[in-house]
């Protein structure tokens, strides 16, 4: 991989990585209901888990996906599913919770295994496989594929929980709460529309 195709892979990597989607909408909601630090967990597991499936794909996974396209259905629209029911827990939010054990924000293995499912990291990590990967030098070209991702994705998910937990003070009134908690499940569900195609 030359160095020009690793720098536009760290810019694919990093535009992915922070623009609007499930895991920024509920890291940004995470944020703003718990707070940074409770939300640290769920920012962990996103790495881990979209690294995990970022190099699945490298390995074999892409390729059965295309082999069996019901396959790749099916796992949209069980994201799909599970997002609006995360949309619906947001929305449906109405105090912010600092330290209280009747609502926890995500925890790390949810959050990874989450990716497994999640629309937009398997169109990421296909996308990236099959863009910026090397049949001659295959192994090491997913691994370095891996590697952009693991370096940008932490700076670009904390960016989105940070928002959120700035935002703590102004939204400790009830009603602001309440807006923008459903602001965010319907961003959230509107997230999925181009990845359900």
């Amino acid at each position: 991989m030359t160095a020009e195709t690793f720098i536009a892979l760290v810019l694919f990597a990093f535009t992915t990585s922070i623009t609007p989607g499930p895991n920024n909408m509920m890291l940004f909601a995470s944020g703003v209901n718990f707070g940074f630090r409770r939300t640290v967990p769920h920012m962990l597991g996103i790495g881990a888990g979209f690294l995990s499936l970022l190099i699945g794909v490298g390995f074999g996974l892409g390729a059965l996906l295309h082999s069996v396209p019901a396959l790749y259905t099916g796992l949209k629209f069980a994201g799909g599913l599970y997002l609006v029911w995360i949309a619906w827990k947001i929305g449906t939010s109405r105090s912010l919770h600092e330290g209280t054990a009747t609502s926890q924000p995500m925890s790390f293995l949810a959050a990874a295994a989450f990716q497994w499912v999640n629309p937009k990291a398997w169109v990421m990590a296909v996308t990236a496989m099959a863009t910026y990967t090397d049949e001659t030098q295959y192994f090491l070209t997913v691994m370095l594929v891996g590697v952009a991702f693991a370096a940008v994705n932490l700076p670009s998910v904390s960016t989105w929980a940070g928002f959120g937990s700035a935002l703590r003070d102004w939204l400790s009134v009830p009603v602001r709460l309440k807006w923008f908690n459903i602001s965010m499940a319907v961003l959230l569900v509107i997230s999925l529309l181009p990845m359900l195609k």
